[in-house]
Formats: structure tokens, sequence, C-alpha cells
């Protein structure tokens, strides 16, 4: 919401008024009288006061629930925030649970999608940044049908943020297809497709189309073109004929063509993103249509292709290159959104590996993200002799699951290829944080060397879970700064200057990673620096059901490892931070001036 009035009705609504005015810091108070001049300035209007005095203030003004504003009803008590007008598209549903939230009120919603659990067709749009291709005038027979739960078929062509949300939240009416050709009128009677592909739904059907904005537009252009202000029409009209919407998000060109009025127009009047690559980035990606003229020219073979491709994180060229008068234009999807199996029809299918951090054990501890990620896989190959398997319960119907506990790197890699070859979706779940000890980086060399798509998703260290559980602010104003992450030497060495008696002279807080076997070496070294008294913790399994915590001090740590038979798992943390109490932050200080409050004087 931009701008918002707040109608106080009565001196009652004095404190509600002030509490709003504080979390929406550009509302502005109107009075009553003046909504008529007002009604068409405002994204919203908040009134504080009786419902029967909103309703009839507002019901001259109302026509088009696609241009009214939003209108919310808090009572001058505050006990209800009510969603008067405009709901969805306008935002009054959103509005009043903030209004709820802030000051303390119940929410009442009263619009059926809503209440009922289902979808709100109508904000889809808005609420992912897809613009509708299909007839917006069929919006409201496409929401009736679906409330009333008839059945719906949902074809998704592209993944995103949205297309995962449906997915996971998808009522029990709707069934997912996965090609334009399984729409059945006689099974069906709404089609939703998310797709920047050209469709149509089968007649007999109701059609809602969401465009998402997945696709990267790489472009050439004539020296100043004349005609620059009919371009932007020309690539879409373009593009359209070999099937696709208008669906991009970003246009990328060579770093020559950044003053040409075309870039300009871009960025000015479309508000597109306009990312530029140098002839030399350029020229170290492949493409289908090399040019020699444009080799001559600029510098690299091609722009649009591989611009294109640079700009969608390497993303797969779906429309090579098409030509217009004075331009060359190219459209490229980054594989995040390219879904498993063919994106246009007959094209191969394309696979994805997910390294996912897993956390430090509690299955609850893994991000939204990464769970999500489990969810969606088709193999799931997890380190099985570090994480749960319980972690992994999560999966779908018919992925397989597999540790990889005795298995080498070459047994792991052959098995993720296999996968990969046909499309489907991979995990390789790591324990804790994959990039921290994790063995991650021969894994990614094997799919460099085979230009496999993946992607990093971070998790949670076991450090970290060591200062929650130890409750524990590792770091000490004053003194205590620094956290070092390593390990004793066992097996594998240790490079000289990183030796724990040299890493220990800081007197850091330490957190020892994989080396409870070797603890007398670890105890050995860290007391050629360290007090004897310093305090220590081992933590075995953290965070796991059987977690076990055992503090103590330096000089008794190898006892403590021993006596209490721990091996795997365990980390070692040594530094006087470990439940300490003294020393005061200056964030807090009522005399410390920051960038969000004036200190005292």
């Amino acid at each position: 919401m931009q701008k918002i009035a707040v109608i106080q009705i009565s001196e009652a609504g004095i404190a509600i008024a002030t509490r709003l005015k504080e979390h929406f810091p550009t509302a502005v108070t109107v009075s009553r009288d003046s909504v008529a001049t007002n009604w068409g300035n405002y994204d919203a209007f908040v009134f504080i006061g009786a419902m029967g005095i909103c309703v009839r203030t507002i019901a001259p003004y109302i026509k088009d629930k696609h241009k009214d504003p939003a209108v919310v009803c808090i009572d001058s008590t505050g006990q209800n925030a009510i969603s008067v007008l405009s709901g969805h598209i306008g935002g009054a549903n959103d509005l009043t649970r903030e209004v709820a939230a802030v000051t303390g009120a119940r929410e009442v919603i009263t619009t059926q999608s809503d209440n009922a659990g289902l979808w709100a067709l109508d904000t889809l749009g808005k609420r992912f940044d897809w613009p509708i291709a299909s007839d917006i005038d069929d919006m409201n027979d496409c929401i009736y049908a679906f409330v009333n739960r008839q059945p719906t078929a949902l074809l998704l062509e592209a993944r995103d943020e949205g297309t995962d949300y449906l997915e996971s939240t998808k009522p029990e009416h709707v069934t997912i297809i996965n090609d334009i050709r399984e729409a059945d009128p006689r099974k069906y009677k709404l089609l939703i497709i998310v797709s920047p592909f050209i469709r149509y739904a089968p007649e007999g059907m109701l059609e809602l189309h969401f465009t998402p904005m997945v696709g990267t537009i790489g472009f050439g252009l004539a020296h100043h073109p004349e005609d620059y202000k009919r371009i932007y029409d020309e690539i879409d009209e373009a593009l359209a004929e070999k099937g696709i919407l208008p669906c991009a998000h970003r246009y990328c060109t060579i770093d020559v063509k950044e003053d040409e009025e075309f870039c300009a127009m871009l960025q000015d009047e479309y508000n597109e993103e306009i990312v530029f690559f140098s002839a030399e980035e350029l020229a170290q990606v492949e493409v289908p249509n090399p040019s020699e003229t444009v080799q001559k020219h600029v510098g690299t073979p091609s722009v649009c292709e591989a611009a294109a491709i640079l700009g969608s994180n390497n993303g797969k060229l779906i429309i090579p290159k098409v030509k217009g008068k004075n331009w060359t234009a190219a459209l490229a999807i980054d594989r995040s959104h390219l879904r498993n199996g063919s994106v246009l029809s007959g094209s191969a299918a394309e696979g994805h590996i997910e390294i996912v951090g897993a956390g430090p054990g509690d299955p609850d501890l893994i991000s939204v993200r990464g769970r999500k990620m489990l969810e969606r896989a088709d193999l799931i190959l997890y380190a099985g002799s570090l994480v749960p398997k319980a972690l992994t319960e999560c999966h779908k119907l018919g992925a397989v699951v597999r540790s990889s506990a005795d298995m080498n790197l070459e047994e792991q890699c052959e098995l993720m290829k296999q996968f990969y070859d046909q499309g489907k979706f991979i995990v390789r779940l790591h324990t804790g944080d994959p990039c921290i000890f994790g063995a991650i980086q021969e894994q990614m060399a094997f799919f460099d060397q085979h230009h496999m798509d993946y992607h990093i998703t971070p998790g949670i260290s076991s450090f970290l879970a060591a200062a929650a559980e130890l409750q524990s602010q590792f770091t000490i104003p004053e003194r205590c700064q620094t956290i070092i992450l390593t390990r004793g030497e066992g097996r594998t060495p240790m490079p000289e200057k990183e030796q724990l008696h040299l890493l220990a002279r800081s007197q850091s807080t330490m957190c020892i990673f994989l080396s409870a076997s070797i603890v007398d070496d670890v105890q050995r070294e860290l007391l050629k620096e360290y007090p004897e008294d310093t305090p220590v913790a081992a933590c075995y399994h953290l965070t796991w059901p059987d977690q076990k915590i055992y503090r103590g001090t330096l000089k008794d740590l190898a006892k403590i490892v021993h006596d209490n038979h721990l091996t795997l798992t365990t980390m070692l943390v040594v530094g006087e931070a470990i439940d300490n109490r003294q020393g005061l932050s200056e964030l807090y200080n009522k005399h410390f001036t920051h960038l969000f409050r004036i200190g005292d004087a």
C-alpha cells in the first residue's frame, strides 16, 4: 500500500489512529467529508468507527472492483478489523490482517476463497507478478467455478515462487496436468495455466492463463536506428510467432550499445532491467548461430543469443536468433525456472541438482527452501552417516531416497548423473551447511565437467546450533569478536599455517569439527595458548533427539570426550564466551545513536 488515508470518525479512535500512523508513516488523516474528493487519490481508506458509518460514506463512490480502493473498518475500541471493499484486487484483506496485527484486533474477512482456504485467483497475478494472458472478462466466471470446487486442471510450464505455492497448496478439486492435450472439457470445467508459452483451452472450458516473467531477452541493434520506438513491440510480435508470450524480466546486450536510445527507452518508459556484457564475456558463450559479420564489427560472434544465455545465468536458449529490420533477438530461460521434462514440445528433458544444507539434525531446522527442495526431489541422496533419515521423510510419492554412507564419490556421481540425464530433480543432502566441511567441491567439479546444472541451498551449521544449545553468544563486546571454525589434524593433514596452536593464539571462540577421535592431540595443541581453565563444551548430536552436551575446562576436555564415549558428530567448543554473561553491547545502550534511534544525551 503506497497511499493510505485514515478516517477517525470520533474522538474515541484517537489512540488507534495514532498507532496506525506510527506503523504506516506515510498515512495521512482525512475527514469523512473529504472522502468524495479523495476517493481516487488513495490506495486505501481505513475507517475508525462504526461499520454502518463507513458503508454509508463510501456507498456513492463504489464503481468497479478492479478500480476501487481498499477499504478497512476498525471499531473505535479496537476489537474488530473488517475488510469492507476490494478485498482481493485492492488488497483490503491483506491490509486488514496488517491492521489487526498492529492493533491487536480480530481480523474479519468474508471472501469465500479466504475462508475456504482456496486460492484468490484474482490476486495471484499481482502477488507473483504474473500478467494475465487470457480474457480478463472471464475472471468472475473462473472464480465462481473455482470456489464452488468444480473440477479444475492446472497446467504448469515454468517454475517460480508462485508455481511452488500452487503445488504445495493445491486443493483436492485441482489436478495438475503435464500437457495441454490433457485438458479434457469432459473432465474439467476450468483450466488454469501458468506458462510463458501461448496456449489455448479447448472449447467448452473456462481458461485463466498467467504469464510467469521468467524470460531473458538478448538483443542486438543497428547503430542508432531511427525506428527504435517500434523495436520493443516488434520483438514481442516476433517471439509470439514462435509461440512465446511477453515474459521477459530482463533485457541484455553488448556494452557498446549502452548509449542507444532504445536502451534508454527500455529503462525509462518500460521500467525494464537491462544488463550489459562486454564483447569478451559474450565471446565465451557457445551459440547455435555465430556470425562472422558480428565478430568483425563488435568483437564477438554473437550478441543476442550469447547475451540471452549469460543474462539467464547460463540458462537454456528457448528461441534462437530472430531478425528484424534493425535488430536481432533471442530468448533464454534460467534453468531454475524450467520444469522437469520438456519445456517446448519435443525438447530434451532438463535435470537439476540442488545441494542442500540439512542443518544440524532436527528436521525443523532445515530451511524453508531446503524442505521445498526435498518435497520436490525425484532423488534424495543424503549423507546417511551424518544426516538423520527423518529429514527425508517429507519426500514425494515415488521419490528415490538413498544414503550415500556406503558409496564412494564415483558411485554417488554416477547415480546423480543417471537421474539428471532423465531430466529429474536431484537433492544432494549434506549435514549442516554444505560449504563448511561438506566435501562438495569434488562433486561440483564433476557437475562442471559434465555441464550439469546445480545450485546450493545453505543450511544452519552445527556451530550455530552449539551456540543456541549452550545459550551462549560466541562474540563478547571488547573481549572476543572472532569465531574460528576449524578441525584437528587427523588423516587429513592441516596446512602448516593453520595448526591449532597457531590459531589458538588469538584465544577467540573456537569451534572444532570432526575431531573427537583425536581429542588428545587437540587438547595438547590448544593448551599451548589457551589457559587450562578456559571453558569448553563437547556437544554430541546437536539438536538430535539424543543430544548430549558436556561442559568443563580445557584441561579436562580429553577426559570428557573419552569418559562419555563421544565420537562422530561431536562439536568441540573452546573459549571464554561459553556461558558468559558479562560485557554490554552498545547497540541497545540508551545513549548510543545509530541509524534508527537517537541516543539520550
